[in-house]
């Protein structure tokens, strides 16, 4: 049954039954992750829960783009462990609202469009290393605790759990050329614990991790003191996990928009993502960002809504009310298999097809973001390594398309006619361009097709002049845009530009 009508979504069509059951998958696959990145932290097994239904309702109902799923996310929760083992608990909370409030502030003065700059192959890079990242840690799974030691399963509980991941891959594969009417890995979930509980196989379950049950998230406020000495422990981490939760998540949005041809509000999900995780901090959760492998399920459960995000996280705290003794049953097997198609979903295969095409350095780029987003598992480091690669071979290559044109006119005046941007990488070969000594008694330097960016540009241009000036020489810039001359304007007070003032162009003159 499809509706126009949606409480968030007006022009949006919206299938109910696609966005209930979407939600109900996503719960599902998110609950195991959500108590692992808290035990991992060191909290407590709910806090990680409580994360997951705050900051999924709140994004879902609030966020920048209908689809998209966030929770308690490994990328966050890594940033608060040293927090947690020198501080505790209360101090993670203050930090987390700490790195809400960050969030909105960027929301507010609208710099979610910086995301904007991320190039390719950095997202090729994120993604790959994330797809790794989400396989890798699926064979967690595949381990157990043997006289207080971590082993891998061998034998009999190996081969169930290996022919119960397979089972629920091939389900996740196969149905949708039947049908697509109830998402795959809902129905995988459903097959394989219906499987076990049929003939009683011994094998992981979800309660093996950590018990899901647990009351409405309590308000809390963080037993901190209220110092400056409380707000310099706490403000570097609020920044990272600011910083990381921001980079994911508009990541997120970039990836969903290009899956779904929609564009969705940056600012509006900086926003969001600040309120969760404030809320999280005063209502005893971990805080988080949106949740790239959940919301790849969301998307390939057929989901295009906001409701299957809501139907998420009232799905969580409902069986954090009363539905744990069930949930707490399920196979992990069931829950790896879905995650590790994810994983395959995740992973932009294209980009292997895209070695022979793409430069050499935008392959080296995508690698190294690749590698630091695995071996690290910092996805804001690595973007950010990532950017300021390109951002060096861009100006690099910029540098080297600086050229000038030289022509000496009938009146003897000599011309420069330049081509290029003039910044910082630039400044050398431009000013390697100019004979001063053999030059006439008159240079025009036409900017035409040329641009002063930067205060290293002005200062080469100051220097230039500066020169032919020694020698007695008069100078005339030609053709300066708006831009270019309101920047050697604002810096008079710091260089020193005589230049021959030319009625006939537009010209700065002193």
């Amino acid at each position: 049954m499809k509706k126009v009508f949606n409480l968030f979504d007006f022009k949006q069509k919206v299938d109910y039954k696609i966005e209930i059951l979407a939600g109900l998958t996503v719960a599902m696959t998110m609950i195991p992750e959500s108590l692992s990145f808290a035990i991992l932290a060191g909290f407590p097994p709910l806090v990680g829960l409580y994360a997951a239904f705050i900051m999924g309702l709140i994004t879902a109902v609030f966020g920048g783009r209908p689809g998209m799923v966030s929770g308690g996310a490994g990328a966050t929760v890594v940033v608060l462990i040293a927090l947690m083992n020198s501080h505790g608990l209360d101090y993670v909370f203050a930090a987390v609202a700490m790195a809400g409030i960050i969030q909105i502030m960027v929301g507010l003065f609208k710099l979610g469009k910086f995301i904007r700059l991320v190039p390719q192959p950095v997202m090729f890079g994120f993604v790959n290393g994330l797809a790794v990242i989400i396989f890798m840690s699926q064979l967690e799974q595949f381990k157990t605790v043997f006289n207080g030691e971590v082993e891998w399963l061998t034998g009999t509980p190996l081969l169930i759990m290996g022919v119960l991941v397979a089972l629920t891959i091939a389900i996740i594969v196969i149905l949708p050329k039947f049908t697509k009417a109830i998402p795959a890995s809902l129905v995988a979930i459903l097959v394989v614990f219906a499987v076990v509980l049929i003939f009683n196989i011994d094998t992981k379950q979800v309660v093996d991790i950590a018990s899901v049950s647990g009351s409405l998230p309590p308000f809390n406020i963080p037993n901190v003191p209220f110092t400056l000495e409380t707000l310099q422990i706490i403000l570097p981490y609020g920044l990272i996990m600011a910083a990381v939760g921001l980079t994911e998540g508009l990541l997120t949005l970039n990836l969903v928009d290009e899956i779904t041809g929609t564009k969705g509000n940056s600012n509006k999900e900086c926003l969001a993502q600040g309120t969760a995780n404030i809320a999280n901090g005063f209502f005893f959760g971990m805080g988080g960002c949106p949740m790239i492998a959940q919301t790849l399920v969301n998307l390939s459960s057929g989901s295009r809504a906001r409701l299957s995000g809501i139907i998420a996280a009232l799905t969580i705290l409902t069986i954090i009310l009363v539905g744990a003794p069930v949930i707490e049953l399920l196979p992990m097997a069931a829950l790896v298999g879905v995650m590790i198609m994810v994983a395959f979903g995740t992973f932009e295969w294209a980009s292997f097809k895209a070695f022979t095409r793409m430069p050499k350095h935008d392959i080296f780029v995508m690698l190294v973001v690749t590698l630091i987003t695995v071996f690290l598992h910092n996805l804001a480091l690595a973007v950010l390594i990532g950017v300021i690669i390109s951002a060096l071979v861009f100006a690099w290559e910029s540098a080297k398309r600086i050229r000038a044109r030289k022509r000496i006119d009938e009146n003897g005046v000599k011309h420069y006619e330049l081509y290029g941007p003039l910044f910082f990488g630039s400044t050398t070969a431009f000013t390697d361009k100019f004979d001063v000594e053999n030059d006439p008694e008159e240079v025009v330097i036409d900017f035409a097709d040329s641009k002063i960016t930067d205060m290293s540009a002005i200062d080469a241009v100051n220097k230039i002049t500066d020169r032919y000036l020694k020698q007695g020489k008069k100078v005339h810039l030609k053709h300066l845009s708006a831009d270019c001359r309101r920047l050697l304007h604002n810096a008079e007070t710091i260089i020193d530009v005589n230049i021959i003032e030319d009625p006939s162009y537009k010209v700065v003159g002193k």
